[in-house]
């Protein structure tokens, strides 16, 4: 009867632990656990550590909490200028419902791809390519409007959208140069230009001093006779300016032979 008993024991203990090793289940802190009974859900969404299901009746799917970081393949389109652009991008996004999305949609992470890709060429072709090149935070923000409606309906949370790259054609590429070499250019011009009257008006002023003061050119002409003599030259060229002789010609009172 004993031996009955023990054996009776050893049998419900052993078909106990067969219970619990197959109906215990294991839930990471990034994790969430959906329980599925006989196909419909079962019960609160299961938190992070250990938890019991019914075997061969619950199915439990766990669902990773994590930002996921999801390249955008790039999106060929015109934009609004009529210019053909290779534009890829970069989301993260979140669950944030782990039951919605299970239930709600099939594959949270195809159809968030699938957003994505459709709301890049949308961007593209309402977008200017000046927009695109140099005002993307903008955009960015659209970007992540237009996913993140749907997605909210998803159990799904988008936390940011980055455009990655623009892509131009070569012969754009060349003209954009080119645009920017002629501007460079033009810019040039006018600095030189705005220069040269500037030094224009200096001379001008210092002509009317000099004419008022002849002695003043004099002066300059001795200062400038020292200035080419201090570089140690063998041959020395010295203008003699007009209004020097009629100086001497005041100065000696008498008239200077031509």
């Amino acid at each position: 009867m004993l031996e009955e008993l023990l054996t009776a024991a050893a049998a419900v203990g052993s078909a106990g632990v067969v219970y619990v090793a197959s109906a215990a289940r294991v839930v990471k802190q990034y994790e969430r656990g959906v329980v599925f009974r006989l196909g419909r859900l079962a019960g609160e969404v299961r938190g992070p550590g250990f938890t019991m299901v019914v075997p061969g009746v619950d199915r439990l799917h766990k669902v990773n909490m994590q930002i996921v970081t999801m390249p955008v393949p790039a999106q060929e389109g015109i934009t609004r200028d009529n210019v053909t652009v290779r534009v890829d991008a970069v989301v993260y996004f979140k669950v944030i419902d782990a039951a919605n999305a299970l239930v709600r949609v099939e594959d949270y992470r195809f159809a968030v791809s699938q957003m994505a890709q459709t709301s890049l060429r949308s961007i593209i072709g309402k977008s200017e390519l000046d927009d695109l090149l140099s005002n993307r935070e903008k955009l960015n923000q659209g970007l992540e409007l237009m996913i993140d409606s749907p997605a909210v309906g998803w159990g799904v949370q988008v936390d940011r959208v980055e455009i990655k790259d623009v892509s131009l054609p070569d012969t754009m590429k060349r003209s954009m140069a080119r645009q920017a070499e002629a501007d460079r250019e033009r810019r040039a011009r006018i600095i030189n230009a705005d220069a040269e009257l500037q030094a224009s008006k200096v001379l001008a002023e210092a002509a009317r001093e000099m004419s008022e003061t002849p002695a003043a050119l004099q002066l300059r002409l001795l200062q400038t006779v020292v200035a080419v003599a201090a570089e140690k030259n063998s041959t020395l060229v010295l203008p003699f300016p007009v209004e020097l002789l009629r100086f001497l010609e005041k100065a000696q009172g008498r008239p200077v032979e031509q």
